[in-house]
């Protein structure tokens, strides 16, 4: 090979580089720092998360424990957007 063969190579593969850079370089820069979660008024308290917090804590336990049942009960309502159901429909189960 000669030398001037050699020196386009090289050209080559430096612009390569520098292309490389480039772009990973500006992609880094798009990128937006996370933000911090803004955590829950504390004044507030949720009584079913409280609930949910002490069945977590009792472990295994909670699945024989009828407040965590409850618990459980309302969560599912809650999350499936039922309407709560009256403490009288529950001593029919």
């Amino acid at each position: 090979m000669d030398g001037k063969l050699l020196a386009r190579i090289g050209a080559v593969v430096f612009i390569a580089v520098a292309i490389t850079a480039a772009v990973i370089q500006s992609a880094r820069k798009e990128e937006q720092p996370a933000l911090p979660v803004p955590s829950a008024p504390k004044t507030r308290q949720d009584p079913l998360r409280e609930g949910q917090l002490r069945c977590q804590e009792i472990g295994q336990q909670a699945a024989a424990d009828p407040q965590c049942l409850r618990v459980w009960a309302e969560t599912r309502d809650r999350f499936l957007g039922h309407a709560p159901a009256s403490p009288s429909s529950n001593d029919r189960r």
